[in-house]
């Protein structure tokens, strides 16, 4: 699991993705939302290697497909980001939209039509309005600023309540090398590979191939391990452009890669907790954690599938120390496990012991709850293997946002 503390290997610093070298963002208004801006462009002025993980829907967005057609290059200058309209079941015309939507962008930067990226989040299955899109690239072209990363944060949002961004410096022979990120998401949000997006940069320098792997295996366990509401998003992105602007040199499996690995997953985990602690209608960020058992598969299936109970994340809204919805939940995640082994914990409250009820304190249990952070911790006394899931609680307000989220 990756570390969520500060370590000496790297710092917190402010900017967001325009903390590294060499990267200038921008947010403007087009009219795609009711309020707000909604329209991003993250660019880097030196050509970058890209690399991308994307939702495993099987109805994928037109922007998910033109990124999936483009990622894994060395030439690539960024990405534009419209919020309010997702460009999805939107047939080949929508197609056509996204790879519009990123030649303009293209056009306006001088750069080669194919080194800009795209993405969309928003309602599905409605045409983007393509003079409102053009207008707006035009302008955030040029707004480009080198500390423009906080204002692009906050124009991808949709129902999320607060921006969503981080960026970490370390050392690397001698020189400040620099990864940033944000993100959005708020509902329909399980990913595999919701609606989620999110955006990295590093002034690194890597190979296409060893970027890809990083971003994988850092994707696998933080952002694959957060749910709100257990829908997969036909948007979902996660990209990562590197630039070489550090001038640190090549990181390599001998130099470097491992203290790369680490704050990229830094940056990861704490953007996927923040998607989680913005769940829409949530009162509360809650870690799933799972001990002791046999694989990691298992472990993570029933970590998620605690996540997903709407009986656990109503209890958890409401304060409710129900623990025996945690166990009905772990019951039914189609994994073998010993219940007469099992402990549970609500926060440093033991409720279950050996399978069964535990002695405790009520009140120390609904304190445990009842709090804006909450921990629960199932141990199976059956393995070596453990995963930790992310997720909130499932409040009304969850109910009234997405009762009329289209109109």
């Amino acid at each position: 699991m990756p570390k969520r503390a500060v370590t000496n290997l790297w710092r917190e610093i402010p900017g967001g993705v325009t903390a590294p070298c060499g990267f200038e963002a921008s947010a403007v208004r087009c009219g795609l939302k009711r309020r707000g801006t909604d329209l991003a462009l993250l660019y880097s002025v030196a050509p970058a290697v890209a690399a991308g993980v994307f939702t495993t829907n099987r109805v994928q967005a037109a922007p998910v497909l033109v990124c999936k057609d483009r990622v894994g290059r060395g030439n690539m200058h960024g990405v534009v980001v419209n919020a309010g309209n997702a460009n999805a079941c939107t047939g080949p015309e929508g197609y056509h939209d996204a790879v519009q939507m990123a030649s303009f962008a293209a056009e306006a930067l001088g750069v080669p039509s194919r080194s800009m990226l795209v993405c969309s989040t928003g309602v599905i299955g409605h045409r983007l309005p393509m003079e409102k899109i053009e207008a707006g690239v035009e302008k955030a072209v040029a707004a480009l600023t080198p500390n423009g990363g906080d204002d692009a944060a906050a124009a991808i949002l949709t129902t999320d309540t607060r921006p969503k961004a981080i960026a970490v410096e370390f050392e690397l022979a001698g020189r400040p090398v620099r990864i940033g990120g944000m993100a959005k998401g708020s509902g329909m949000i399980a990913p595999h590979l919701a609606t989620m997006l999110a955006f990295l940069t590093t002034d690194a320098e890597l190979a296409p191939a060893q970027l890809q792997a990083c971003l994988a295996s850092s994707a696998e366990r933080t952002f694959n391990r957060v749910t709100v509401d257990g829908d997969t998003s036909t948007n979902d992105t996660v990209l990562l452009f590197a630039n070489r602007q550090a001038e640190a040199g090549p990181i390599t499996p001998k130099r470097g890669l491992a203290r790369f690995q680490a704050a990229l997953d830094y940056v990861t985990a704490h953007l996927a907790r923040e998607l989680a602690r913005d769940g829409e209608g949530a009162t509360k960020l809650v870690e799933i954690r799972v001990l002791g058992a046999a694989t990691e598969k298992d472990a993570l299936r029933l970590a998620r599938t605690i996540a997903n109970s709407p009986l656990v994340k109503t209890a958890l809204a409401g304060g409710d120390p129900n623990w025996g919805r945690v166990m009905m939940a772990a019951g039914r995640a189609g994994v073998r496990f010993k219940p007469e082994l099992t402990e549970l914990h609500l926060g440093e409250v033991q409720v279950v012991s050996e399978g069964a009820v535990a002695p405790y304190d009520l009140k120390a249990a609904e304190k445990a709850v009842s709090g804006k952070e909450v921990t629960l911790t199932l141990d199976l006394h059956s393995g070596a293997e453990e995963a930790t899931v992310w997720t909130c609680d499932l409040t009304a307000e969850y109910v009234r946002i997405n009762a009329d989220y289209h109109t």
